[in-house]
């Protein structure tokens, strides 16, 4: 499975443009979703982006909105649940498509934070609302319907694959990193969806030159008789990351394993020969100029921060649920290949070696929130997308 075709990752040719500026007083509410780095991590950059606009910028945790004892378990049972029950998990996020059983709990969760975030917009009194989690795109998709947000609410994917957790009727908008993710939404869902590019900082961008370069291979210990991968598995270490560690060496690669937050991953490759294990970085920007080919189980913020970076990626050994269903988009799209064995993961890996790595051509997302601005305060909602969503349902 590892030849994927070859698209073009952007539907429209364009740059991020730096200008965009917000109109005096302009105030926007990001919510964000605390479960995993990724969600996090596009809210604050966003939330950078127009602080240096000139917004007055709120961010907000959706869990917060909730009991905390709703949200611990929120944030444990997708952690114990790839750990532990990897089919079940994936039967979960299958059966939340037919909006059974499975998405009236949902539903409730998601309307259980209504008073709390109610509360953020009368305090904030945005012109715009945006979130990059998809049960606060339920939550707030609600407020927008019942009259109680009245400026529009933009909801921003941060995974490659669509899912019906992500979109509600009522968002006025839905964003997308690439075309690839747009393509997806509209085939499976029949709906418009705006490609906004990509929210990681820009020194992903950057290049490094040589003498850093070799700096850093000596600071981190990297292995110079072998193309260098980079493993990563999220903050969490989720998933088989040491299979998937032995399999890249096996394939005539130097695996480099970024165990985020997980020491006891990190304490259990450390054990195994030929593997580097790193703890918590913030360079990430320069590993992924020190590294050939980056190898994920997830497709999500590490893999908006490669397609940045210019990095080839790989997909090896999905977690269950989204991780399954971006690799599906990564690889259809031609954006990266999903390896299925051991023998794909080698040949996927070599075609990766001296591919070009100039990145390609994104907007800002920080062009397209703002643009809503003007439109802030009306009552009505989209009824072109709120049509299309109910016949999709």
């Amino acid at each position: 499975m590892a030849t994927a075709a070859t698209h073009t990752v952007l539907d429209r040719p364009a740059t991020p443009s730096g200008d965009a500026v917000a109109g005096p007083g302009t105030r926007v509410l990001v919510v964000t979703g605390s479960v995993g780095a990724g969600h996090d991590g596009a809210a604050h950059e966003l939330a950078a982006r127009l602080t240096a606009a000139g917004a007055r910028v709120e961010v907000r945790d959706f869990l917060d909105a909730l009991r905390p004892r709703l949200a611990c378990s929120l944030r444990s049972g997708y952690t114990g649940g790839v750990g532990r029950a990897p089919v079940l998990v994936e039967l979960l996020y299958r059966r939340l498509e037919h909006r059974g059983l499975l998405w009236a709990i949902e539903r409730r969760i998601c309307r259980s934070a209504e008073t709390a975030m109610r509360g953020w917009v009368d305090a904030i009194d945005p012109d715009v609302v945006v979130t990059t989690y998809p049960l606060a795109a339920q939550t707030l998709g609600d407020l927008r319907a019942a009259g109680d947000i009245r400026v529009p609410v933009l909801t921003y994917l941060t995974d490659p694959a669509v899912h019906v957790s992500w979109l509600h009727p009522a968002v006025d908008a839905h964003l997308t990193v690439t075309a690839a993710t747009a393509a997806q939404g509209r085939r499976d869902y029949g709906l418009p969806f705006t490609v906004a590019g990509p929210l990681v900082p820009a020194r992903f961008g950057q290049t490094m030159d040589l003498a850093e370069l070799v700096a850093l291979r000596g600071e981190v210990g990297v292995r110079t008789d072998r193309p260098v991968a980079l493993l990563v598995a999220g903050s969490l270490g989720l998933g088989d990351v040491a299979g998937a560690a032995v399999d890249v060496a096996a394939a005539g690669f130097s695996p480099v394993v970024l165990c985020g937050r997980n020491a006891a991953l990190r304490d259990r490759l450390d054990r195994l020969p030929d593997v580097l294990a790193l703890g918590w970085r913030t360079d990430m920007h320069r590993l992924m100029q020190l590294v050939d080919v980056l190898v994920h189980n997830a497709g999500g913020l590490t893999c908006t921060e490669a397609l940045v970076a210019g990095l080839p990626t790989v997909t090896y050994k999905p977690i269950p649920g989204h991780g399954r269903a971006n690799a599906t988009v990564l690889h259809e799209s031609g954006m990266g290949p999903w390896a299925t064995d051991p023998v794909d993961l080698r040949a996927a890996l070599l075609a990766q070696l001296g591919r070009d790595r100039t990145p390609p051509a994104m907007p800002d997302p920080t062009d397209t929130v703002l643009s809503w601005v003007p439109a802030a305060r009306r009552p009505a909602r989209p009824a072109v997308l709120a049509a299309a969503l109910a016949v999709a349902a």
